[in-house]
């Protein structure tokens, strides 16, 4: 599908539902980023911002990505209304054209899963070069669909968090898995409701 139809897709999507007033960070990035010094960070698929906001509040710099043009607006504005313009900032880009430019402490691609063409691999491989050394990729992947989730595809498979690792394929002489695991939470969507959901973690380091 065409750049076009991922842009309208992934606008819609955004568009359809209220703006997040206060939108909550991922928990495996709390818990994975809370004992690190701040530094420079790229969130990939940033959506309601939650992730951003958050790091911003821990002294992180921020580049927040986002095919979607509603999404990026609203996490804008969020940003400013909190004080935290001058740690976030925030673009549209389309990561199946091209990949941000830059260097980075840590990079958070969580869901970051779309019914369109993106080849993730590669996204995840241009991430890992971008970290800096001792920088840290967080990779938090669906292991089953929430209620309010987009995809509810029955027939929909989850690769592990191996099977990621594998697929991105890189060199263990430069960077190296920390985590991967399969933790369940709790999750809250739209409109208050919870579900209990299963979470793919992916952790990797960059060591040389």
């Amino acid at each position: 599908m065409s750049t076009t139809d991922a842009v309208t897709f992934w606008d819609d999507v955004y568009a359809a539902r209220p703006a997040a007033v206060d939108p909550r960070p991922n928990a495996r990035l709390t818990e994975t980023v809370t004992s690190l010094p701040p530094g420079d960070a790229l969130d990939l698929g940033c959506g309601d911002g939650g992730d951003a906001l958050w790091l911003a509040g821990q002294g992180w710099h921020v580049t927040a990505v986002d095919i979607s043009a509603v999404a990026v607006g609203r996490l804008a504005a969020l940003a400013r209304s909190r004080g935290l313009d001058d740690r976030v900032v925030t673009v549209r880009h389309d990561l199946h054209e091209s990949f941000p430019q830059g260097d980075f402490d840590l990079i958070c691609a969580d869901y970051l899963h779309t019914p369109h063409d993106l080849d993730r691999a590669a996204v995840l491989r241009s991430a890992a070069r971008a970290l800096r050394l001792g920088g840290r990729l967080l990779v938090v992947d669906h292991g089953s669909a929430a209620p309010w989730s987009w995809n509810q595809d029955p027939g929909v498979r989850y690769p592990s968090p191996r099977e990621v690792a594998a697929q991105v394929d890189l060199d263990p002489a430069t960077w190296t898995v920390e985590r991967a695991d399969t933790p369940r939470r709790n999750a809250t969507g739209p409109g208050g409701r919870t579900a209990e959901i299963t979470d793919h973690v992916l952790l990797i380091r960059r060591t040389a």
